[in-house]
Formats: structure tokens, C-alpha cells, sequence
């Protein structure tokens, strides 16, 4: 594969492999690859295959809804194509990616599936998958994440996750776990299932769970329209009408990245990025009804997309940049007034749709394999939301009393209401209790501090902060750790954080994103699979791969 910078900023007037129709409170989007529109040279996605500029429009496709049609209640996922729904990631593509590629590649449509699937609850949207003709691995993977699943009776209709037998790696975009736990299909049959080349159509689909109908041909398209009516007439009413999400502006030079309010350093040497986020300088949105005027420029929606933007360019396109910190500099005061005109208005659709989209940038942070640590400066606003960065990270400095020549204001950390329940980890906790597992009545003592300006000796007796450091310290010991985390091995860092990050309950989300998304990273190093004998490498060749039979 080429070196091409990865660009995830994209529009309608771009998209190469999907169509939407918008119908009232009906959407349709119609799957129909370009097979000579991939992201790189050296393959074709022929019958619906997809690689991650396919993935990249449907991700664009998914966060349009949200913001530019909140009208839209029910979405239907369907093929432009005949005979075929989606024949999954593409094989050639996944045969030539390097092992990075391939792994982030997995854990972007991984993201981009957890946000259409959670748009009914978070947004009043829900999907349906109207499957017509082959739905094979990735396919049926879009089919599962949707809310709903309809598949036409037919002779060449079916679902699939062929990845094992086929390919010697894993359903990776969440296909075992969403059977299992989503869809509770029997472990038994699930077994058989994953064991299938040609897959399951018809009743049985339906017997096993793996679809919640099964329609005859003759009145597929009939039946799909009138369930779409009815779901749609089942919920709520947001909005007749949106915002525009304009372009995200940005240039980048071979040491920086930079925004409006997000600039990121880059130094290469030390193998790190730094990310500043910018305060508020406008006062912040009287009500909805400026929020709304404002549109995608008002703060702290511009700030959610250019700091997603930011995290995504940096994990496709600057691998090697293995510790981030994050910075902020502003006025805490101001950024929760900003965040507190969102708090009060939830019931508005684009107040609500603006705290969604921080619960998925949050939750971004939270799966991104690169070491984290925030500075709390002097100056710096880890206030209400981006307060939230500090427990994401794997580490927090903070700043103790006055430093010689700095006269910004002394450094603090704020709470807000907002981190007591409204950006949920991927293990269902807020970050604060799955901080505080031990200690969960910290929590409750951490309430009492809402709104304080919490300042360094008092956020370390809290549990706030992992170390402070005066004057004297703070530049020698915050080197000593960079060069500490830069001569780590990057696959154990890689693991061990994954591993800490995610304290308490499993779920669905954590177990795609640990133990799934940790196998297949596994999985995707392995000869069975990526040698020259490999599956993936002799797959279409007629010829099954040359497997090393020990069980390990």
C-alpha cells in the first residue's frame, strides 16, 4: 500500500459508493461500491466490497443524519446492487495492508457501526438492514449493527460470516460478539454458523435469530416501506430541519496540524504528538434558538469535529507518534457556560446530538492505542467535558503553585454535572466510577465539588491527578516519562493499556473493542492467515491455505 494521506473530511458531493434518498422521515441508503474507487492501487471492490474509503463515506453518511436531517426516524440500509448486499471487507485489500492498516482499519468501522447502531437511542434513528442477495462477512456486520434486520426469501439470499473457514481470521468488525450478545443466538448454532462458507438463508435465518424477518421475494420491497412507516410512526419527533456541517478546515506541515481551536505538535524524534485545545472566546449561546443559528460553528460542536478529525488523522496517518498529550489553555469559566447551555437544553435536538457526538469522541480516546497524558497547566480549562480527558488518559500531571515567569491563572480542574453521567465508557460506567472501582463512594464526595476550581494539593487528596509537581520538577519529570514511554516496546504498551483502561463490567462495546479487537490483532500477525501461504494471501487462488496445525 502507498504512504497517501488518509483524509477522513468528506461531503456528499464526493461520495463514491453511497446513495441517500431522503423521503420525509424515511432515509435510504443504498450501498453501491465503486469497484475502481478504492482508497489505494492494487485492487477492486467488486460485489459491494469495502475498504476504508467506503468506510470513511459511511461514516460522513451516519453523522449527516445526526445533525443535517434530525427530521429522518427510521433508515433503511439497502444495496444498489444486484443479487448482492455486501460482500464484506475487501480480500485483496486486506491481503496487501500492512498489519497496521489492517487492525485500525477494523477499529474505525468498528466506531463507525457503534454510532448507526446506537442512533435510535441517541438520536431517534433507526436503522433497518433490508437484505437482498448475498450478506457476507463485513455485509452481514452492517446488517447487524443496524436496529433491525430484513432478509428476502429467496434462492441466493443469505447471511454469512465466513472470515474462519474462508480466511483463517476473525469476523472483526464486531460479527462474533453481536451474534452472541446482541442478537443471542444460541452458542451452538453460532458455532455451526461461523463454520458455514455458504451461509443461512430463509426460516432457518429467522429460527437461529440471525434476522428478525424473513420476507418473500414478491414483497420485499412492499414490506420493507410499510415497516419503515410503521417504526417510523412509533418515534418521536425531533426536528423539520438542520444544521449544515460545513467543511472542517485545517493545514498540516511536516510539525503541525492545525485548526481553530486544536493544534497538534508533532515530534518526530521523541515519536510523540502534542494536542492543545483551545477555550472559548465568544460568549456562548444565549438558548437552542442561537445554538441553532450558531450551527456548526458554534464552540463546542467545531471543537468535537476538529478534535475527531484530529484523532483519526493522527492514528491512520502518524503511527510511529506513540505518546499524545493533551493540553488545554482558555477560561474554564467559559467553556462551561458553553457546555451548560447544552446541559439544560437535552431535550433539544441539536444540544443532544452535540453531547452524543463528545460521548463517541470520548469514547475514541478511550480505544486509541497510543500511550495518553495530559498536563493540567497554568491557564488550562480541564473543565465539564474536556475534564473527561484527564480520566481517559493514562496519566495526569498537574501543576503546583506558582511557576517563575508564568502569570496565567494557577492551574485547576472543574466539575461539572456532566461527568457524573453523561459521556458513559464503553463499559457503561462514567469515567469517574470506573476510576474509582475501589473507592466508589469517591464519586459521591466528588459531587460535593461540583463547580469548584479544585487546584493541585487538593485534585491529588482527590484522586483527580496522578502526580503534581512544582516548578523545580515539572519539565525534568515530565521528560523522564516521555523518554520512559518512547523506549517501551509499542505492542506491550499497546496491551497493557488496553487492559487498564477498561476496568469493571464487561459489554458488548468492551469486549469488540478488548477481546475481539486483541485476538484479531493477533490473528492478522499470524502464517495461518497473512504468510505466503496464508489464507488471505492464496484466497481466490483455488488453493486453501497451508496452516501450521499446532494449537497455541
Amino acid at each position: 500500500m502507498s504512504d497517501k494521506l488518509i483524509d477522513f473530511r468528506t461531503d456528499p458531493s464526493k461520495y463514491r459508493h453511497w446513495k441517500v434518498e431522503y423521503e420525509g422521515e424515511v432515509a435510504r441508503v443504498s450501498m453501491d461500491v465503486d469497484e475502481n474507487g478504492g482508497l489505494f492501487d492494487g485492487y477492486q471492490l467488486k460485489l459491494n466490497s469495502y475498504d476504508l474509503g467506503v468506510d470513511i463515506e459511511l461514516s460522513d453518511v451516519v453523522q449527516r443524519m445526526r445533525f443535517e436531517h434530525p427530521e429522518v426516524k427510521v433508515v433503511i440500509m439497502q444495496s444498489g446492487k444486484e443479487k448482492v448486499f455486501c460482500a464484506g471487507a475487501n480480500i485483496r485489500m486486506l491481503g496487501g495492508a500492512s498489519h497496521a492498516h489492517k487492525v485500525n482499519f477494523c477499529k474505525f468501522t468498528n466506531e463507525t457501526r457503534n454510532t448507526f447502531e446506537a442512533a435510535e437511542a441517541d438520536s431517534g434513528q433507526k436503522w433497518i438492514a433490508a437484505v437482498k442477495g448475498a450478506c457476507a462477512g463485513g455485509g452481514y456486520e452492517l446488517a447487524l449493527a443496524c436496529n433491525h434486520i430484513m432478509l428476502t426469501d429467496d434462492s441466493s439470499s443469505s447471511v454469512a460470516l465466513p472470515e474462519v473457514p474462508l480466511l483463517a481470521v476473525l469476523p472483526g468488525t464486531g460479527g462474533l460478539t453481536r451474534v452472541t450478545d446482541k442478537r443471542k443466538v444460541r452458542r451452538d448454532l453460532a458455532d455451526v454458523f461461523c463454520a458455514m462458507e455458504e451461509g443461512v438463508r430463509g426460516k432457518r435465518a429467522k429460527d437461529w435469530r440471525l434476522v428478525d424477518e424473513v420476507v418473500p421475494n414478491s414483497k420485499f420491497d412492499d414490506t420493507v416501506t410499510a415497516r419503515a412507516a410503521e417504526f417510523a410512526s412509533q418515534m418521536p419527533s425531533r426536528a423539520e430541519k438542520g444544521i449544515s456541517l460545513g467543511p472542517i478546515e485545517r493545514s498540516i506541515t511536516d510539525t503541525a496540524v492545525t485548526y481553530t481551536h486544536v493544534e497538534v505538535e508533532l515530534d518526530r524524534a521523541a515519536r510523540s504528538a502534542t494536542i492543545t485545545i483551545k477555550g472559548p472566546e465568544g460568549a456562548a449561546p444565549s438558548g437552542p434558538e442561537d445554538l441553532v443559528a450558531q450551527g456548526d460553528q458554534s464552540y463546542l460542536l467545531k471543537l468535537a469535529r476538529e478534535l475527531d478529525d484530529a484523532i483519526l488523522h493522527l492514528r491512520l496517518n502518524e503511527m510511529e507518534q506513540g505518546t499524545w498529550t493533551f493540553r488545554t489553555q482558555g477560561d474554564a469559566e467559559a467553556l462551561l457556560a458553553h457546555e451548560a447551555v447544552l446541559l439544560a437544553n437535552k431535550d433539544h435536538w441539536l444540544a443532544s446530538e452535540t453531547l452524543a457526538f463528545w460521548k463517541r469522541i470520548l469514547k475514541r480516546i478511550d480505544v486509541t492505542s497510543r500511550s495518553l497524558v495530559a498536563l493540567v497547566e497554568h491557564g488550562s480549562c480541564f473543565a465539564g467535558v474536556l475534564a473527561e480527558i484527564l480520566w481517559a488518559a493514562d496519566r495526569t500531571y498537574m501543576m503546583e503553585d506558582e511557576f517563575e515567569g508564568d502569570n496565567r491563572p494557577t492551574a485547576a480542574i472543574t466539575l461539572s454535572e456532566s461527568n457524573f453521567g453523561q459521556y458513559p465508557m464503553g463499559n457503561d460506567l462514567t469515567r469517574l466510577q470506573t476510576r474509582f472501582l475501589g473507592t466508589p463512594e469517591q464519586v459521591d464526595t466528588l459531587r460535593e465539588h461540583i463547580g469548584e476550581a479544585i487546584e493541585a494539593e487538593e485534585a491529588e487528596e482527590l484522586g483527580l491527578v496522578t502526580y503534581i509537581l512544582d516548578d523545580i520538577d515539572w519539565e525534568d519529570e515530565i521528560r523522564i516519562f516521555m523518554e520512559e514511554r518512547a523506549s517501551f516496546s509499542p505492542d506491550a504498551m499497546t496491551g497493557m493499556e488496553a487492559n487498564l483502561r477498561f476496568a469493571g463490567p464487561e459489554t458488548m462495546e468492551t469486549r469488540i473493542f478488548g477481546r475481539l479487537t486483541a485476538w484479531q490483532n493477533w490473528i492478522f500477525q499470524r502464517p495461518n492467515a497473512v504468510g505466503e501461504e496464508g489464507a488471505l494471501q492464496r484466497y481466490g487462488t483455488g488453493i486453501r491455505g497451508d496452516y501450521n496445525m499446532q494449537r497455541v
